[in-house]
């Protein structure tokens, strides 16, 4: 049987109180929640490493109390997914069709797409052969282009030793550098972090082969490489969005280092001039822990002005 968030330890499963769903996407099973009236419009709110839907559990209960559904999945290799040791099957491509695979399954329409880091690439990616799936559009703390790149991800330490061909599986596999070091760094409160949050990362990898993809991944993250294995899929993917004319709104983190503030949010106003924000709250790369409850508020703002706007309110 799958594990649930019912068998999650106590102190977990009370911060994240929702029933565990699960569905077959390309024939590995996926995890989600699914809270609010099914007549209401639809929230999807997309985490990425080494996260799950655990990082959203403070965003969910204001767009909850707005009277709207929400819909959280676990990406296939993390949470209470399916995580495949086959590492092949950790691609962008693959990741994006997991979640058309959800979307066509759940019959989503009209949906606010909520993205946050591969979130963004994987769930940008779905909504761009989904349009109906789509009513409007988040992105938080991510990106869909190849340049500009983060400089985060250039540097030899910690990120592009952590991901080397030896180094990444012993660091990042058997030593779980992420998520335990890694998000501990990515936040600004790391005393609540470290005391409420950590250990709902921890508990859902806490086998070593369940932590492939928080090394494999950003392997496809594009650094003006010859060698980049996902260069010709960012530059598709920047095209669909540049062309996109979805209502869009920019949610960031005063100090996200990995995706930093002024440059990415700028480059997203570039590729979406109508977004509105962007809206800066408290928060490094996983702001969600940090300004959860104001982030839910923003889209709970958002989504209904969107959803009046388009006469479902």
């Amino acid at each position: 049987m799958p594990r649930t968030i019912a068998e999650l330890p106590e102190d977990i499963r009370s911060r994240y109180p929702f029933q565990s769903r699960f569905v077959r996407v390309n024939g590995r099973r996926m995890h989600y929640i699914d809270e609010g009236p099914r007549d209401a419009p639809p929230v999807l709110l997309l985490h990425g490493n080494p996260a799950w839907g655990y990082l959203w559990r403070d965003v969910v209960p204001p767009l909850l109390a707005a009277g709207l559904r929400v819909v959280v999945p676990d990406q296939i290799g993390f949470g209470l997914s399916e995580k495949p040791h086959d590492h092949t099957v950790h691609t962008l491509d693959n990741h994006a069709a997991n979640l058309v695979a959800l979307l066509d399954t759940l019959e989503l329409r009209g949906a606010t797409f909520v993205c946050h880091d591969w979130g963004g690439p994987t769930g940008l990616s779905a909504l761009a052969v989904r349009p109906q799936a789509v009513s409007s559009v988040a992105v938080i703390s991510t990106w869909a282009w190849v340049e500009p790149w983060s400089a985060f991800h250039s540097r030899v330490l910690p990120w592009r030793l952590m991901h080397a061909p030896v180094v990444g599986p012993l660091v990042m596999g058997k030593l779980g550098a992420m998520p335990g070091r890694g998000m501990y760094l990515s936040v600004v409160d790391r005393e609540r972090f470290a005391a409420e949050g950590r250990d709902g990362y921890t508990e859902v990898t806490a086998d070593a082969d369940e932590r492939a993809l928080t090394w494999t991944w950003p392997r496809s993250i594009p650094l003006g490489r010859d060698t980049d294995i996902a260069r010709e899929r960012f530059r598709w993917l920047e095209a669909q969005m540049r062309a996109l004319r979805l209502p869009a709104t920019v949610i960031w983190g005063r100090e996200d280092d990995v995706f930093t503030t002024d440059e990415f949010t700028r480059y997203w106003k570039d590729v979406w001039p109508h977004a509105e924000g962007p809206h800066l709250v408290t928060g490094r790369h996983f702001l969600q822990e940090d300004s959860g409850a104001e982030i839910g508020k923003l889209l709970a703002d958002f989504a209904g002005r969107v959803n009046e706007g388009q006469g479902n309110g």
